[in-house]
Formats: C-alpha cells, sequence, structure tokens
C-alpha cells in the first residue's frame, strides 16, 4: 500500500488575487475550475506542479467551511493535505478504527474516482483527503487525476517549479498532531535533521513544526523543487512576496529546495 502527496489546497479571500500571486511567483499555469466545489459554497483554480496540483478554494457563500477557517486562522492559509492511494477501502477501515469521521464521501466510481475528505477536528491541522484514481492508469505516477479535469498535463511549465516535495503542518503540539497523522496514514514517524517528526510519503514528506507565526494550527507551508531560484526571487520580490527571505504565497510559506 502506498501513498502520494498529489495536491495542496489553500483557502484565500481573494481567488484573483492568490492566482495571480501563483502564477507570478512560481511560473506555473492554471488548468481548471472545478464546477464541483460549488455544491460548498466555493469557486476554486488548480495549477499543476510537474504531476502534482496547487488549489486555491475561495468562499462565494455565507456559513461556509472554508469561510471559518478563513476567519480562524486570520487569512489566506494552506487549507487541504491531498494524497493519492492505492487502497481507499483499507483506508476508510482505519478511519472508522480510529474514530476518525469522514466530513465528505467522494464515491465517485462511475467517474474513475473513489476518495474521502476526513474531517478536521479529528485528524488536527487541516483536512486530511485520500483519494484512489479507478480509471485506466490510474495508480501510474503521472496518471490521471480527476480532481484536476481530463485535460491538465498541457498546461505543466517547470521552468520554476516541478514538484512539491514537502508539506508543513504546525501546531502548538506537533508531535501530538504527528501522532495522530501516523495513525491514520499508518506511516512510522522518523525525526529529520532539525529534530522534528516527519511522515515520508511516496513522493514527498509531511513535515510537523511548532506553530510559531500566532496563526495557530493549519497548514503552514510547503517545499518546492525549484528549477529557477533567481526567477522565483525576483518575482516574488516584485509582487511583494517576500517576508525576509521567506517567499509567502497565498499565504503559504513556500521553502525552495
Amino acid at each position: 500500500m502506498w501513498m502520494r502527496l498529489r495536491q495542496i489546497a489553500v483557502v484565500a479571500a481573494d481567488l484573483a488575487k492568490a492566482g495571480a500571486e501563483i502564477t507570478g511567483v512560481l511560473g506555473v499555469e492554471a488548468c481548471y475550475a472545478d464546477p464541483m466545489v460549488r455544491q460548498f459554497g466555493l469557486k476554486n483554480t488548480l495549477w499543476p506542479i510537474g504531476t502534482q496540483m496547487l488549489e486555491v478554494v475561495t468562499p462565494i457563500a455565507d456559513d461556509t467551511a472554508a469561510g471559518r477557517y478563513l476567519d480562524r486562522r486570520h487569512g489566506d492559509g494552506g487549507y487541504m493535505v491531498i494524497a493519492q492511494v492505492d487502497d481507499i477501502a483499507r483506508r476508510r477501515d482505519r478511519a472508522a478504527e480510529l474514530g476518525v469521521r469522514i466530513a465528505f464521501d467522494l464515491h465517485f466510481p462511475g467517474e474513475g474516482h473513489d476518495g474521502m475528505q476526513l474531517h478536521p477536528g479529528d485528524t488536527g491541522g487541516s483536512f486530511f483527503e485520500m483519494d484512489q484514481m479507478l480509471m485506466p492508469g490510474g495508480d501510474d505516477v503521472r496518471g490521471p487525476w480527476y480532481p484536476a479535469g481530463e485535460n491538465w498535463e498541457p498546461y505543466v511549465n517547470t521552468s520554476r517549479v516541478s514538484g512539491i516535495s514537502a508539506a508543513e503542518l504546525q501546531s502548538p503540539e506537533p508531535e501530538r498532531l504527528a501522532q495522530r497523522w501516523s495513525d491514520i496514514a499508518e506511516i512510522e514517524l522518523v525525526a529529520n535533521a532539525d529534530g522534528h517528526p516527519t511522515m515520508q510519503l511516496d513522493d514527498a514528506t509531511l513535515r510537523f513544526v511548532e506553530a510559531a507565526d500566532g496563526r495557530g494550527e493549519g497548514l503552514g507551508g510547503i517545499d518546492v523543487v525549484a528549477e529557477d531560484q533567481p526567477a522565483i526571487l525576483d518575482a516574488a520580490e516584485r509582487l511583494d512576496c517576500l517576508r525576509g527571505d521567506q517567499v509567502i504565497v497565498a499565504g503559504l510559506r513556500v521553502n525552495l529546495t
């Protein structure tokens, strides 16, 4: 059984502004807007980063989960960690064993997609979503990805960034949060060189750190594989997306690796 980091979702008050930062700084091209998210009172856009996705969702209705999250975390920022798995039935059983509620059941076998969003009140940190692609080639690393539509590959631009290598979840109690995610994913925790608990997926790392930015527990940042770091930093400075030497895009810390 395997698990890949396939998508990171950000919630932002202004989709156009967040999109301009993502496109302008990371040099990626928008590929899809999912009409299904309207049922949650949202609109969205996705950008491919190699074979992974960066998504921004924006509330368009009152009293949405995303809107409450914006308020709770004092502005734009990370919202969901979305993984691709090869055994969603097993993952559902594991969530049930642990008493983790399913916030939304993404059961669309006729569309080649079966997945679940776990309730953030039970996971901590952020939404944790797992999806299995059931269509031909669905297990391939470069295979289809239902949330991004059927034609995202032509929009891939890796001139500046070519992948998402880590997601960083922050908490006043990072060890507790890390253990909860480890239990859910059934992946052992390992301390990295800085002593932070980490969980190694097949293509990326989930890293759990102390919340130090005044925003509390949540998805604080990502690491990206930088192919042209000078261009990224130059664009970040021009678009006012630098805080010291830290790149901030749509409220998300972006670490260049």
